[in-house]
């Protein structure tokens, strides 16, 4: 039998298929897997590929596609790139040829549409209710739907028209010849016509069959919707005269009432005693189902566990169960008490919450030639390259150390646990959270100034205010310090080593993190896992987390270690995998957790653990016996346009946002970055050198400070002496972003840094942090001394250095 044939290319689709794509002499051509999609053609050395490693991308839109025989065709974008491909067969190469026809259309179609794409998009008012957005969204994709249909219509009977006028000359001129040697030349053209146009043909017809479906099958629903709007339309009107009449009442009702005492304002919470009790029968329901066990982490397995503890009344189980089911209902009470309270101070002052931004300009498609650079370095020393702003995102690293807040509920809902162990939960998803906002930003952020500060007050808003200041310059170091309405208190460190190893830049942060409870005295620490940057000189940049985290409780002694599986292209686990096991301090398992760095997190309940087989490496792994995961993060979805915002997140989008009050060193008046942020690169790139050399005269003069201030009288060292002294080299001068150069280009071999400047004494104190001991970690960081609010509720900055 023969091979089924492949289907004919429906326009709009994605079209995909094994090529052979000429790489050079030696190797000749290689089989390659392509793949057609929005006008862009991308190929892949196979097609496990495709998640992650694309080999090369050509844009249709300003391509030529050109046949050279039976099976070979070339596209080319004018020099730059250029694909010498071949089929299997001369069919197959005519369905690659229409498909590339079709998208190469719609691109230059889309591409001269761009600037008022806008207009053409109808606004919606948008449904009060989430069913109402529901409906909206599916008609706005629906009609986007037939939209391109039609589109796609319109470029098939483009192609006919022009695949049946070339069809009619061939046939003309194949009338008009002599019977010789160019019969058959032209009769092998008039067939290559004639199957372009049966195949454009086919597409054509394709194409009505789909359009005319989806109206079909969309029409009675639409009906049935708009009948529905109708009679919700109709039950609004009727409540919103039901609500007027009833404020009117409250309103004359208000004028003659008393003030009702504390105890009757909330009568619900009379039944708060009976309420859990539903808690347990519904959390005893939830155990009861059982789940299949995730393909084995390397350490551990994780199975079913047996019926039988589901049965047992009073037990640890039904305990955390009902500690969970008493989180979620202690915030409907405390929701409940406020709303009912009439001398809640909320309820008498609401002030309205800061509109804050969702959008910034996006970002400009400037053309970086490396060799540009690379030339001008030549015979400097590494400590002395100016790196442009074309590497950075607008954000400084201070900004990106305010982003481990973006998911703050996971530390507001530790702070109400009853149990130290499913607090202990809910710190490792927080610590794996960190990292969702990194899977697509390979921009580098900028680095801070010395005295640089960030301040992120959130306590309307979200409850919570975060403080960052640069702390040290060599080594850089910056220290963050968050504080809650909820009870926890975040406070780091962060000093970060780079490594350059060719084909990727590993980044190791320094230091460590450490979390308060207020109401239960937990103290948690950790370290941060390995970055690692991958493509560095060819192919397209993507980023990495590997390393082993262990979370632990000084108080308690419990611990969570967790485990970032680095990718590997012959695993079969999940790619960004992260596992974790919570134990105690006697080391049994309580909770399991496992998801993705990028995604979710899940944890589940251990029942029991036994050793099992033995692993790959020869280690005997553990199997949990556990109860169904539950759900305790999921990654937010990125913002629309993301992709032109450098992959900002939503939180991301307002921390460069310009805000009244905030310190004259805040990252926000940093002009370098704002210039970068607006698109005008070529000023950043100026600002910055300029900030990187007054940060260097800055730092020459306070050295010499703290050399008058060490020498005795007659061996006072004079400012010439200084400026000529073999101790002053240029290492000594270099700025933020030279010293980061000459890190990110250490290779393995190399020596540690020995700053010079150790030599001459730095007397430079951090403004509103100031180095403590820890005693429960034992470790020494910057804690915040305090100050810093009270100065802003005050606008007095008059102790701030002029670091801009």
């Amino acid at each position: 039998m023969s091979e089924p044939k492949p289907p004919t290319p429906t326009p709009g689709d994605t079209y995909k298929g094994w090529l052979f794509k000429w790489t050079n002499y030696i190797k000749g051509y290689q089989r390659r897997w392509f793949v057609l999609s929005n006008g862009l053609l991308s190929y892949y050395r196979t097609q496990a590929e495709m998640g992650h490693t694309c080999r090369g991308t050509i844009n249709l839109a300003t391509a030529n596609i050109a046949v050279e025989d039976s099976c070979n065709f070339v596209i080319s974008n004018g020099g730059a790139q250029t694909y010498h491909l071949k089929a299997n067969s001369e069919v197959e190469r005519q369905r690659w040829i229409t498909a590339l026809e079709l998208a190469k259309a719609k691109a230059v179609r889309m591409q001269a549409e761009s600037d008022d794409s806008g207009d053409d998009c109808p606004a919606v008012p948008p449904t009060s209710g989430q069913g109402g957005g529901c409906r909206n969204s599916e008609v706005q994709s629906t009609l986007r739907t037939l939209n391109s249909k039609v589109e796609d219509l319109t470029t098939c009977n483009d192609l006919i028209v022009k695949h049946g006028s070339a069809l009619q000359r061939s046939l003309s001129e194949l009338e008009g010849i002599r019977v010789g040697g160019e019969m058959g030349e032209k009769i092998r053209q008039v067939t290559e016509r004639a199957t372009l146009f049966r195949i454009t043909s086919n597409a054509m017809i394709n194409a009505c069959r789909d359009f005319l479906s989806l109206a079909q099958s969309h029409s009675k629903r639409w009906q049935k919707a708009l009948q529905v709007e109708r009679d919700q339309r109709i039950r609004l009107e009727e409540t919103l005269e039901q609500l007027a009449k009833q404020h009117n009442h409250l309103e004359r009702a208000f004028r003659g009432a008393t003030v009702l005492p504390p105890s009757f304002s909330n009568p619900a919470l009379g039944n708060k005693g009976g309420v859990p009790g539903k808690g347990d029968a519904s959390d005893e329901d939830d155990d009861n189902e059982f789940f299949d066990a995730m393909e084995d982490p390397a350490e551990f397995i994780t199975v079913p566990a047996d019926p039988k503890y589901h049965r047992r009344s009073g037990s640890n189980v039904s305990g955390i169960s009902n500690e969970t089911g008493m989180d979620d209902q202690s915030v409907n009470f405390d929701e409940l008490s406020l709303a009912s309270n009439p001398e809640s101070p909320q309820s008498l002052e609401l002030e309205p919450v800061r509109q804050r931004r969702t959008r910034i300009p996006d970002k400009p498609n400037y053309y970086l030639n490396l060799w540009s650079i690379m030339k001008n370095c030549i015979g400097k020393e590494l400590s002395k390259i100016p790196m442009p702003v074309n590497f950075n995102e607008p954000l400084s690293m201070l900004q990106r150390l305010s982003e481990d807040l973006e998911y703050y509920e996971l530390l507001d809902k530790a702070a109400k646990c009853q149990s130290s162990l499913e607090q202990m939960c809910y710190v490792a998803a927080f610590t794996v959270s960190s990292y969702s906002t990194t899977v697509h930003r390979t921009g580098k952020p900028f680095n801070p100034l010395l005295g640089e500060t960030f301040e992120l007050d959130r306590l309307k808003e979200c409850g919570y205010r975060s403080l960052c200041e640069q702390v040290s310059h060599h080594p850089p170091a910056a220290a963050h310090h968050a504080i809650s309405e909820k009870g926890w208190t975040l406070r780091q460190e962060i000093t970060l080593a780079s490594k350059f190893r060719g084909k990727y830049l590993s980044i190791m942060p320094l230091g460590s993190i450490q979390c308060l409870f207020e109401k239960s005295n937990n103290h948690y620490s950790w370290k941060k896992v390995t970055t690692t940057v991958h493509n560095i000189i060819v192919g397209k940049l993507w980023i990495d987390q590997s390393g082993e985290i262990d979370v632990v409780n000084h108080k308690t002694g419990d611990r969570c270690h967790l485990k970032f599986a680095p990718y590997s292209y012959f695993s079969r686990d999940v790619p960004r995998k992260v596992t974790g096991v919570v134990t105690d301090k006697d080391g049994k398992a309580h909770y399991v957790l496992s998801g993705t760095w990028d995604e979710k997190m899940e944890f589940s309940r251990v029942m029991q653990s036994s050793k099992g087989e033995n692993g790959t490496e020869g280690k005997q792994r553990t199997v949990y016996q556990t109860l169904k995961a539950k759900e305790i993060w999921k990654k937010n979805p990125l913002p629309e346009g993301a992709e032109n915002m450098y992959y900002f997140s939503s939180l991301a989008l307002t921390l460069n946002e310009p805000e009244e009050g905030v310190a004259p060193t805040d990252s926000r008046k940093r002009p370098d970055q704002r210039l970068m942020e607006d698109g005008r690169w070529d000023e950043a790139n100026a600002e910055k050198q300029r900030l990187e050399e007054k940060q260097r005269t800055t730092r020459r003069e306070r050295e010499r400070e703290a050399v008058k201030a060490v020498s005795p009288p007659e061996e006072a060292v004079t400012e010439d002496s200084i400026n000529d002294s073999p101790l002053k080299t240029d290492a000594v001068e270099t700025g933020t972003e030279a010293n980061e150069v000459s890190d990110e280009t250490d290779t393995e071999d190399s020596p540690p840094h020995t700053p010079v400047a150790c030599a001459h004494q730095d007397n430079y104190q951090a403004l509103w942090f100031e180095k403590l001991d820890d005693s429960a970690s034992g470790e020494t960081l910057h804690v915040y001394k305090g100050g810093y609010w009270e100065a802003k509720e005050q606008g007095s900055w008059d102790m701030c250095a002029d670091i801009f």
